[in-house]
């Protein structure tokens, strides 16, 4: 077998599946409080709209406009399209990023999609590289006799 046509499902490494989990656990402690203590907290809006110039005002505008243009949703739903057509790690960690902002900031419909697509995508074979070859299937398989087998004895 040929390691340049080596063919594997798309499965993150542990250590990259760790980074996953802190970056998506960033991502949503970071997008609930933006939802939370910013959009729809009471005091917020009253100082905004009475015109106080603070960061958390700026922030709020922005973040309603982006919403409004549905930008979390949509750059989710490409990036997970991007990463079925092609999965990587890199266009895996950006849908996964947009799409819980898009879930947690009111872009329901194709954060929930992108998300779909996601979870398809670890059924998409890569290529493997040519540096890294899979490991070849012996005849024989390399296990150990049971512990109540008499040729351990």
């Amino acid at each position: 077998m040929a390691s340049s046509g080596c063919m594997r499902l798309f499965q993150p490494t542990p250590r990259e599946t760790n980074a996953l989990i802190a970056l998506g656990a960033a991502a949503l402690g970071y997008a609930l409080y933006v939802r939370l203590l910013v959009i729809d907290a009471q005091p917020v809006e009253t100082a905004c709209t009475q015109g106080l110039a603070r960061a958390v005002c700026s922030l709020r505008k922005i973040t309603i406009e982006l919403q409004e243009l549905k930008l979390f949703g949509g750059v989710a739903l490409l990036a997970a399209i991007f990463h079925l057509y092609r999965p990587r790690l890199a266009t895996f960690a950006v849908g996964l990023v947009a799409a819980i902002f898009g879930l947690v900031l009111y872009n329901n419909a194709l954060a929930a999609l992108a998300v779909a697509l996601l979870i398809m995508g670890f059924a998409r074979p890569v290529p493997v590289p040519a540096d890294k070859s899979m490991p070849e299937r012996s005849a024989r398989p390399r296990t150990t006799a049971p512990a109540s087998s008499k040729k351990s004895r």
